[in-house]
């Protein structure tokens, strides 16, 4: 055999393949997506989805802070914050649990992070019974 395919048949090592970087920004989107998904799935009713506000919403959106795992070889860690808007009235912590399991599941799924931390902040409720002047009818 020649030296070519002798090297070209030895293994690498895992540690010694390199890695895949995923960034901040695409975390972010995943766990919004994420979020989206299951907002929807625990509307009052699941077949309508609530109607965004009048002026349309910028929610759920996700902040995420990445930092390196306390296990080697075990990779990246997300610190995820996820602000939501709710519909009202709700159960606000089932809402707030669904999103964060989603969140926990995709994250970890897709991206292959750990999710130890993720916070979910409420930072509207609307209902379809307001009026534009933010008066019930």
């Amino acid at each position: 055999m020649n030296d070519a395919s002798e090297v070209a048949a030895a293994p690498v090592p895992p540690a010694e393949r390199g890695a895949t970087r995923i960034a901040e920004r695409v975390v972010a989107k995943l766990a919004a997506q994420a979020a989206r998904e299951a907002l929807r799935e625990t509307a009052a009713h699941p077949a309508a989805a609530p109607a965004p506000r009048a002026g349309g919403s910028r929610y759920p959106e996700a902040h995420v802070s990445l930092r390196g795992s306390a296990t080697p070889g075990s990779g990246e860690v997300a610190d995820i914050r996820v602000g939501v808007e709710l519909d009202y009235p709700t159960d606000i912590g089932a809402r707030c649990r669904a999103v964060r399991n989603r969140v926990e599941v995709r994250v970890r799924d897709l991206a292959g992070m750990q999710t130890p931390g993720i916070e979910v902040d409420v930072v509207g409720l609307y209902s379809e019974h307001l009026t534009a002047g933010g008066r019930v009818r």
